[in-house]
């Protein structure tokens, strides 16, 4: 894995509040820090989305699913009655960490009330945006401050959280130093594009010639229907019509026919449509199109977010499946790898995905975790309801 380009502080606000030349252990103790929870219906203004996104693009490890153009639109659309609250960490108006986070009264069935980082089903990572230098700092933070809520919140719950780079190194390495018990509860991998070869080596490395074969036999036969091409657009430049293809394209496959196509809830097609418009005007979208005579038979949305990148929805025309558009499509996405800003690219897929795990041979390690907080009578409880979910007493995160 590719290791996290450096940033100036400089970038996280007009005034500057942390010097360049601080080192990462010694950031993490003197930068004074204010938590708070806010109202996320109140953090629109102009002013408050400029410092976040300031933050988003000076990240220690990026994650386009908290960034403003696509939480935002998350969270008009899915919490409009405000239940979630957004967790940020400032100093002297710079923007140094943000988290959403709510308090659901039940942990997957089970009457446990407990705090939680807030993803949905078209969120595919939950780490915060945290400014290089002060992951240690936030997390700190973020635990004394669960530490200091009232209710009947009895644990963290942390959920999609990568198994690599410096924001889970630090929360491991403060779990311990304070010897919080905590415990990893699920933990799986999927699909991830970081290789230094070429797209053509990567294929040729991936699959195999009887397989490549197969392919090269498909794109010849789909070239003989019609005029066959490939659009890479990075552009916000008729984004509407993008998005509209893609919902009707993905409606007439098998996600339509199930109920669970993006165009099938209306809080979803607007989330969708608001999150792509936003990342094609922030550069953060690259748009692959395979054009059968102009109409697309195979499409992906990716967020670029340097130093990675991530797959985000792609769909393809099932009228031309004995054709594998979609396989052909993720063969061209294969030259993304060859930006020199991109070191890798999480697929976003499930794990184990019948088709791009066979594509893509790296792995991602996906986390959830459970932390302990409060006192020493919440955090027996805690202990026991970790033993009785994982068959272990908690013993640190994995």
């Amino acid at each position: 894995m590719a290791a996290y380009a450096p940033i100036s502080a400089a970038a996280l606000s007009s005034s500057a509040p942390v010097p360049a030349d601080v080192p990462a252990d010694v950031m993490a103790t003197v930068v004074p820090k204010a938590l708070q929870a806010r109202d996320w219906r109140e953090c629109q203004s102009a002013g408050f989305v400029a410092r976040w996104d300031a933050l988003a693009t000076a990240a220690a490890q990026p994650n386009p699913f908290y960034e403003s153009w696509y939480l935002l639109p998350s969270l008009r659309a899915l919490d409009p009655a405000g239940q979630v609250e957004l967790l940020v960490l400032e100093d002297k108006g710079a923007l140094l960490g943000l988290m959403p986070i709510f308090r659901p009264a039940r942990y997957y069935g089970y009457p446990l009330p407990h705090w939680r980082n807030w993803v949905h089903d078209n969120c595919f990572c939950g780490q915060p945006l945290v400014a290089q230098g002060l992951e240690t700092a936030f997390w700190r933070t973020l635990l004394q401050w669960c530490d200091g809520q009232g209710g009947i919140g009895l644990f963290l719950h942390l959920m999609h959280m990568p198994g690599d780079g410096p924001l889970d190194h630090a929360l491991k390495a403060e779990l311990a130093r304070q010897q919080r018990p905590a415990a990893t509860v699920l933990a799986e991998e999927r699909a991830l594009l970081c290789s230094d070869l070429t797209s053509d080596d990567y294929l040729l490395a991936a699959i195999g010639a009887k397989k490549r074969k197969e392919l090269r036999r498909q794109q010849r036969r789909l070239g003989e229907l019609g005029v066959l091409e490939v659009v890479r657009d990075r552009s916000a430049k008729g984004i509407a019509g993008w998005t509209a293809s893609f919902l009707d394209l993905e409606t007439r496959g098998w996600k339509g026919r199930a109920g669970s196509a993006l165009a099938d809830h209306s809080a979803n097609t607007r989330l969708f449509a608001e999150a792509l418009a936003g990342a094609a005007q922030a550069g953060r979208l690259e748009r692959l199109s395979l054009l059968l005579d102009g109409r697309p038979i195979a499409m992906l949305a990716t967020f670029l977010t340097p130093p990675g990148a991530y797959s985000y929805k792609t769909t393809f025309d099932e009228d031309y499946a004995r054709f594998s558009p979609g396989v052909l499509l993720q063969c061209e996405n294969l030259a993304l790898s060859g930006d020199p800003d991109i070191a890798w690219i999480d697929s976003c897929a499930a794990p184990d995905h019948a088709m791009i795990d066979h594509l893509w041979r790296e792995r991602r390690p996906i986390a959830r975790h459970s932390i302990a907080i409060g006192g020493s009578a919440r955090r027996r409880i805690f202990t026991l309801l970790a033993r009785r979910e994982t068959g272990q007493w908690p013993g640190g995160l994995t």
